[in-house]
C-alpha cells in the first residue's frame, strides 16, 4: 500500500473507529486492536495519518487510566517523538502517560513548569497529567499559581487533588486573581468539604469578600452536605429560601423596584452579568453553552426576566437538569451530564468539562433543578439588580464601563 493512501487520513479513521465502536473493558482493554492501531503508527511516516490514528487512541482512551502498555509501543513512541509535527509528539507523549510510563510523567511535568516552552504545549502537558492523575501533579500546581499563562488551567486541576496544601495556596494568590481566575479558584475551593472549611474561615476573617460567592457557589457548598458548613453558610448567606411564595414575594418587589426607580444603567449591568450569568449562557454571542442562548428570548418582558431569574427551576428541559457527583476521594461535583459508558462519564460543569473514570465514581443523582441557582438577584443590592435588569432587556450589546474594559 503507497503512502498516498495515508494522505487523507481515512485509513486511520476507519481502523480507530472499528476497534472503539464499542467502550474498551477494564478487564479486556482489546489488547489486540491497540496493538494493530500501534503497528500502523510504526508503518507511516506520514504525519497527517499519525496523527489521526493518535486522535482515535486517544478518544477511544478518554476516562481511562494506566491501560496497558499495548505490544511494540515503546520503540513507536521513540518514532513519533522525533516527528516535526507537534500534534503527533504531544499525542504520543499523552498517550504513553496513558499507558503507564513513568518516565513519560517526569517528561511532562518539566514541560507543564517551563516558562519558555509554548503555552499550547504546556496546557497540553497539563490535561494529560490531569488525564492520568499524576499523584506528584499537586506541588507543581501550586507553584502555577503565580504563572499567569496557566494559573486558570492550574486552579481548575488543583479540584481534582485532595491535598492539605491547595486551600492555602490558592487563598493567598487570591488577591492577585482577575474576575474569571477568581471564579475558578473559588469553584476548586467548594468542590470539597476541607477546602470550603477554609474557605469560609477566610469569609469569616474578611479576607474574602462574602459578595464574591454568587448563590450557584453557595449552592455547591450547601451540595456538600457537611453540617458545619451547612451552618456556616446559614449564617452568612441566610437559609435557603424554596417556598413559591417566596419567589412571588420576590417578583413583586422587584418589579415595584422598576415602576418606582426605573431600570438602571446597562453598561453596569453588563459587568454585573459577566459576574454571574456569563459562564452558563450566550447573550450577543458571547458566553458558556452549558444553558440556553437568551440572545433570542423574550427579554423585553419584565415579568419573563423577572420569573426566569427568580424562579430558574419552574420549567427545565431534560438536557439542562443538573446532576450531583460525588467521587470517591470526596470531590463533590454538580453540572450536566452530555455522555456516559460503562468507562466513564463526561460532565459540564460552571467553569470546565470533566471525563471522569467510572470506576472513582461514588454517586451520580440526576436534580430536579438547573444549573442556574435560586437566590441569584438576592445577592445584589437594588442599584445592581436595576442595572442587571436594564442590561438584560437591552436589544443589542452595550460598552462595559470604562473602569470594566
Amino acid at each position: 500500500m503507497k503512502n498516498c493512501f495515508f494522505t487523507r487520513g481515512w485509513l486511520a479513521v476507519v481502523f480507530s473507529l472499528a476497534i472503539f465502536s464499542t467502550p474498551l473493558r477494564a478487564a479486556d482493554d482489546n489488547a489486540d486492536g491497540l496493538a494493530a492501531l500501534v503497528e500502523l503508527l510504526g508503518s507511516s511516516d506520514d504525519a497527517q495519518f499519525q496523527y489521526d490514528v493518535l486522535k482515535g487512541l486517544s478518544d477511544g482512551l478518554k476516562g481511562r487510566r494506566e491501560v496497558k502498555m499495548p505490544t511494540g509501543w515503546e520503540p513507536v513512541a521513540e518514532k513519533l517523538a522525533k516527528s516535526t509535527d507537534a500534534r503527533v509528539r504531544d499525542l504520543s507523549q499523552s498517550l504513553s502517560v496513558t499507558f503507564g510510563s513513568a518516565s513519560a510523567l517526569a517528561t511532562l511535568r518539566e514541560v507543564l513548569l517551563n516558562p519558555a516552552a509554548k503555552v499550547t504545549t504546556r496546557s497540553n502537558a497539563l490535561v494529560a497529567l490531569l488525564s492520568a492523575k499524576d499523584p506528584k501533579l499537586p506541588p507543581a500546581l501550586q507553584s502555577l499559581l503565580t504563572d499567569s499563562a496557566m494559573r486558570g488551567g492550574a486552579l481548575r486541576g488543583l479540584a481534582a487533588y485532595d491535598d492539605a496544601k491547595t486551600p492555602a495556596a490558592i487563598l493567598e494568590a487570591y488577591p492577585s486573581l482577575n474576575a474569571l481566575e477568581k471564579k475558578d479558584a473559588l469553584n476548586t475551593l467548594v468542590s470539597r468539604a476541607a477546602y470550603a472549611k477554609a474557605l469560609l474561615a477566610a469569609v469569616a476573617e474578611k479576607k474574602i469578600s462574602s459578595k464574591d460567592l454568587s448563590a450557584d457557589l453557595v449552592r455547591l457548598l450547601r451540595n456538600l452536605k457537611d453540617p458545619q458548613l451547612n451552618e456556616q453558610v446559614a449564617q452568612t448567606w441566610g437559609v435557603a429560601r424554596e417556598s413559591q411564595a417566596d419567589k412571588l414575594a420576590d417578583m413583586a418587589r422587584y418589579k415595584k423596584l422598576i415602576v418606582d426607580k426605573g431600570y438602571g444603567n446597562a453598561p453596569r449591568g453588563r459587568a454585573t452579568y459577566a459576574k454571574l450569568c456569563q459562564q452558563c449562557h450566550t447573550l450577543f454571542g458571547e458566553g458558556g453553552k452549558i444553558a440556553p442562548d437568551i440572545t433570542g428570548s423574550n427579554r423585553g418582558d419584565l415579568d419573563y426576566i423577572l420569573h426566569n431569574a427568580v424562579d430558574p427551576n419552574a420549567e427545565i428541559p431534560n438536557d439542562y437538569r443538573t446532576s450531583n457527583i460525588e467521587m470517591k476521594d470526596d470531590r463533590a461535583i454538580t453540572g450536566i451530564v452530555t455522555k456516559q459508558d460503562e468507562n466513564a462519564l463526561t460532565i459540564v460543569t460552571a467553569n470546565e468539562t470533566l471525563v471522569l473514570p467510572r470506576n472513582e465514581v461514588k454517586s451520580l443523582a440526576q436534580t430536579e433543578l438547573s444549573m442556574m441557582p435560586e437566590g441569584l438577584l438576592q445577592a445584589l443590592s437594588d442599584d445592581e439588580v436595576r442595572d442587571l435588569l436594564a442590561y438584560l432587556r437591552s436589544p443589542a450589546q452595550v460598552a462595559l464601563p470604562t473602569e470594566q474594559k
